[in-house]
């Protein structure tokens, strides 16, 4: 059905202008996330305020978790600025938590090296993608599996530094959660190298 005429006066609404709007919930989400990447440091190094740190990672997951679902699932809530800020603070967090879980003793240094070495990997790709007109490849939902997974796995193996069989458990919970992120994490960026390749062979670099 054709669309009626704007009103004499009035130009019609952009299709998708709603897509540049800032003040939505999950990017108030996920700037809230940004706000305490510094504050868990704070606690963890500064503090020694574990308990709270741990709430931070544990909010920091579940707010990863519910802004996607709300931008997806709530009408005016999906815009470019989230699109970019949510894989953004994604990265920030893999970065930072796990060095600092490893400074801190708590996590070994080989899956800092291994979640690193991953992102590095698809970051060399970026160059390539740009040749052709795109800025990267869509967000998965394995590399967002991966990602809570390892969000999980974080908090619960902090938790099992203390001296109590709770402890004990939450620690077994915690390797569990990181074991199978970082399987998924690997999982997701050959999954995306196989994405690359396909931009390569179809599309042609741009002059």
């Amino acid at each position: 059905m054709d669309h009626a005429p704007a009103p004499e006066g009035r130009s019609a609404p952009a299709p998708d202008a709603g897509r540049d709007r800032v003040l939505t919930v999950p990017n108030a989400l996920s700037a809230l996330r940004l706000v305490l990447v510094p504050v868990f440091l704070w606690l963890l190094f500064g503090a020694h305020a574990n308990g709270w740190a741990v709430a931070i990672l544990m909010f920091s997951g579940f707010s990863d978790w519910a802004d996607g679902k709300i931008a997806r699932l709530v009408d005016n809530q999906s815009s470019r600025l989230g699109e970019l800020l949510d894989p953004l603070v994604d990265r920030i967090y893999m970065i930072t938590v796990p060095v600092a879980l490893a400074l801190y003793g708590v996590v070994p240094w080989w899956i800092v090296l291994t979640l690193l070495g991953r992102d590095v990997v698809l970051a060399a790709t970026l160059p390539i993608l740009r040749r052709r007109g795109l800025t990267a490849l869509p967000v998965t939902y394995l590399g967002k599996a991966a990602t809570f997974a390892l969000m999980a796995g974080f908090p619960w193996v902090l938790l099992g530094q203390w001296d109590a069989t709770w402890s004990r458990v939450a620690l077994a919970c915690g390797w569990a959660f990181l074991l199978w992120g970082v399987a998924l994490y690997l999982w997701s960026a050959v999954l995306y190298l196989l994405q690359v390749g396909m931009v390569v062979r179809q599309l042609p670099v741009r002059s």
